[in-house]
């Protein structure tokens, strides 16, 4: 899943490897832009026999194309190979509360629209007819010959199954639902289901400002918080799928009542639903990015009084993160303006009595993602392009 993960690039002559050897192919040529033969068969140790048996396969299939002839010494020149990125398409969705994103990548995972739609339930029966339209209208932008759909990457907020955790920022109706077996039904396609701040890292990872990493954490803003936790290039993940319930980690004993049941949890005080409680609070109104944006504008004093307010919490609660996870950064980023995000981490002081205190440092403690609003259904679309690189789909569970 990550593009640091190298373990898997060296082929295999065995038959039974053929979808490992075509993976390993895929990755260097995503990597190096274009390659011949001969380089491919050096980099992936594979016989050059087995390098064109894969070469015609993949041109078969419209995943590569052929170019142009690259002189290499004496003989004929090469011809150079790339990955064709209109080859194949995929879907990234995005489940909240309130909300379904749509987006639909390339097979190098660029975007190419995207579509979103507002729920009035976030039931099961809801948000599959939402995530059935958003796509069907998402794929209805392609032009000409429709490209093979791989597959969809659908993220949701935690947690998954039955557990003693609920609240507002979760959805509901989802206990005893299988949700991979939902949406493949409704879409007709294969579909990877993960946790959206799992999904944000890794998309944080691919293009933002986790690129080169293997160990960050990345807090994620929903509706709630949640955390994508990268521990030496693997996803944590938890014995059950629900590691990263990062907002209901209490800050304050005998806080401020949560829907969860418990008092004090981070999510009550540094979250887009404590920010709508606060505005609440106020006889105002906060609904959607817009209206965060025009707070932003009028350099809101309500709005500054939140930030105060947040900062302090969620320090404490990065901090112990720190202490845990011996992160090299933090990462913070979501369905939050980034100009919002900036303001945020301005206000925090965080304590010197961590270990991510250290004079070889090289990156902040604590950073603001560049992967913006889509962060989440580009991590979600990456769940399925990007393991068609990589051999091995790495994941702690």
């Amino acid at each position: 899943m990550f593009r640091n993960l190298q373990s898997g690039t060296i082929g295999s002559n065995a038959e039974r490897s053929r979808q490992h050897n075509r993976k390993v192919v895929l990755g260097h040529l995503r990597s190096n832009a274009q390659l011949g033969r001969a380089e491919l068969a050096r980099l992936t140790g594979l016989s050059t026999q087995a390098i064109s048996n894969i070469i015609a396969e993949l041109e078969d299939e419209e995943l590569i194309l052929a170019g142009e002839r690259q002189a290499k010494g004496r003989g004929l020149p090469a011809v150079q190979y790339a990955i064709n990125p209109h080859g194949a398409v995929a879907l990234g969705v995005e489940v909240r509360p309130t909300t379904v994103l749509c987006t639909l990548v390339d097979f190098l995972g660029e975007a190419l629209a995207s579509t979103r739609y507002e729920l009035s339930s976030s039931t099961p029966e809801a948000v599959v007819q939402a995530v059935k339209q958003a796509a069907d209208e998402t794929l209805g932008t392609l032009k000409g010959k429709t490209p093979p759909v791989l597959g969809a990457g659908i993220v949701m907020p935690g947690p998954f199954g039955r557990v003693g955790l609920t609240g507002k920022a979760e959805l509901s109706g989802w206990d005893d639902v299988n949700p991979q077996q939902l949406f493949e039904e409704a879409l007709g396609v294969p579909v990877q289901v993960e946790n959206d701040a799992t999904a944000a890292a890794i998309a944080e990872q691919m293009t933002g400002m986790a690129e080169g990493l293997q160990t960050y954490c990345f807090i994620y803003f929903g509706l709630g918080l949640g955390l994508g936790i990268i521990s030496n290039g693997l996803i944590l993940r938890g014995a059950f799928g629900n590691a990263g319930e990062f907002g209901h980690v209490v800050v304050e004993h005998g806080g401020r009542p949560c829907s969860c049941g418990n008092k004090g949890c981070l999510e009550t005080y540094a979250s887009r639903l404590a920010l709508s409680e606060f505005f609440k609070s106020r006889g105002r109104e906060v609904k959607n990015q817009q209206d965060l944006r025009a707070l932003l504008e009028d350099n809101d004093p309500d709005l500054e009084q939140w930030l105060s307010e947040a900062a302090g919490p969620l320090s404490q609660a990065i901090v112990m993160l720190e202490n845990i996870f011996d992160p090299e950064t933090i990462i913070l980023g979501g369905a939050m303006p980034p100009e919002l995000l900036d303001l945020l981490i301005g206000q925090m002081k965080l304590t010197e009595a961590s270990v991510s205190v250290r004079p070889d440092r090289k990156l902040k403690r604590v950073s603001r993602g560049a992967s913006g609003y889509m962060t989440a259904s580009l991590g979600a679309a990456a769940l399925i392009i990007h393991p068609t690189y990589i051999p091995s789909f790495s994941k702690i569970t």
